[in-house]
């Protein structure tokens, strides 16, 4: 089974940049999509973006020209970054394949606050 450790998140005022960081256990071959995705307090998780084995990449509304999602397959890691930042985009962020499988790491935080 794979697992997935986030990293990268942090306070950041707003209109900054933070870059996530999902590494895997094992091999994402098998996880052809990758997916980051983001629960604030009290909401249900949301998919940010998406990316594909080949690197074709969508991204929800709010994510378009901000975010940027990429993958190392030989690293088996894949990162979000993130710029323009704005306090609602305050949560914390996970990965998982698209649509998601098996358990979720522990997630990253990232707050957006003067």
């Amino acid at each position: 089974q794979v697992q997935l450790v986030e990293s990268g998140g942090g306070l950041v005022q707003p209109g900054g940049s933070l870059r996530l960081s999902c590494a895997a256990s094992g091999s994402i071959f098998s996880m052809y999509v990758m997916g980051w995705y983001r629960q604030a307090p009290g909401k249900q998780r949301d998919l940010v973006a998406t990316i594909t084995m080949g690197g074709d990449t969508n991204y929800v509304d709010f994510a378009k020209g901000r975010f940027n999602i990429s993958r190392n397959n030989a690293k088996n890691t894949v990162y979000l970054q993130m710029n323009s930042l704005k306090p609602e985009d305050t949560a914390v962020y996970y990965c998982n394949s698209h649509p998601p499988v098996g358990s979720w790491g522990q997630g990253t935080q990232v707050t957006v606050s003067s």
